[in-house]
């Protein structure tokens, strides 16, 4: 009896667990099927696992703006600098309020910790970015965002589950503080290291507020503030072509007629998400582990 119960029990965790997964991902193929297929056909519904009317027209309406590459090497070239100096930085302060014996321990963890506690305000950090001449240049992505207090602490509560052994041992063979961070703490940080890459990553990735109201030359613009100016344009020559049809105006392009902007928003969506859905898979084995050796215990 036991046997057939726990039998039973893996066939309906099983059974769960896959209708689960296709529910968190059939989202996902459903807003690559409505890219991929005609926007006005779109529009009649009934539209579940496959195109109905292939078309690559919402991609190449996208793609057709040139200044989208420009857009994606800024992207690309924020995430991966602002990511590679945060996690550096964020680990060398880690490191050190680690040592119960760094003078001063309590007073940095309380320096950091209390711009957590209170915000000035959209206007003093404008200001505040002013003054360090920081707007409108590149540098308004990475300087702002290169420490964070959670992923210290996350990186910190790490470091201090490992042996102390290693350190008193690396020290015996003449090694110093840095070479003990280069030689023996970084290789056994991959996990956590991975995870806050991981976070950091995306949210340089996502971010839009930055590009909007910090930077007005257009070629410092990111790709998701760029990907929204094209959706707001492409929804205002959407109900302008719909304005002109009502009137007898002139026929539209056979392009534009095919593409809405649903479909656009679709297609813009998969272009945004795509990269992060390929680096995730590699990273995913750090970061259940990464997270849990790191979180904050009691």
């Amino acid at each position: 009896m036991g046997k057939r119960k726990l039998s039973l029990f893996s066939l309906l965790n099983g059974a769960f667990l896959i209708l689960f997964s296709m529910s968190m991902l059939y989202p996902f193929l459903y807003i690559l099927i409505y890219s991929l297929n005609d926007g006005k056909d779109s529009m009649l519904g009934a539209l579940y696992f496959y195109p109905r009317q292939f078309t690559l027209d919402n991609y190449a309406q996208v793609f057709h703006n040139p200044k989208i590459w420009q857009a994606y090497r800024i992207t690309i070239m924020r995430t991966l600098l602002g990511t590679i100096l945060h996690v550096s930085l964020c680990t060398l302060m880690a490191y050190a309020l680690s040592k119960k014996t760094l003078p001063g321990r309590t007073f940095f963890t309380f320096y950091i910790f209390l711009p957590t506690i209170f915000s000035a305000g959209f206007i003093p950090y404008f200001i505040t970015l002013q003054k360090l001449h920081l707007v409108n240049t590149f540098w308004v992505y990475i300087i702002p965002m290169l420490f964070s207090f959670f992923h210290i602490v996350i990186i910190r509560t790490f470091l201090q589950g490992i042996p102390e052994e290693l350190e008193e041992s690396a020290r015996i063979d003449g090694y110093g503080d840095f070479q003990i961070f280069l030689r023996v703490i970084l290789p056994l940080s991959g996990p956590v290291l991975a995870t806050i890459s991981l976070f950091n990553g995306v949210a340089h990735w996502n971010d839009w507020f930055t590009g909007t109201y910090f930077v007005s030359d257009k070629s410092l613009i990111p790709v998701q503030t760029l990907l929204q100016q094209m959706l707001t344009e492409a929804e205002a020559l959407s109900s302008s072509m719909q304005r002109a049809a009502q009137q007898g105006g002139q026929t539209m392009n056979n392009n534009v007629a095919g593409a809405t902007p649903e479909s656009l928003r679709m297609a813009l969506l998969v272009i945004t998400v795509f990269p992060i859905l390929c680096i995730y898979p590699f990273l995913q084995r750090y970061f259940v582990k990464g997270v849990m050796m790191g979180s904050v215990k009691g």
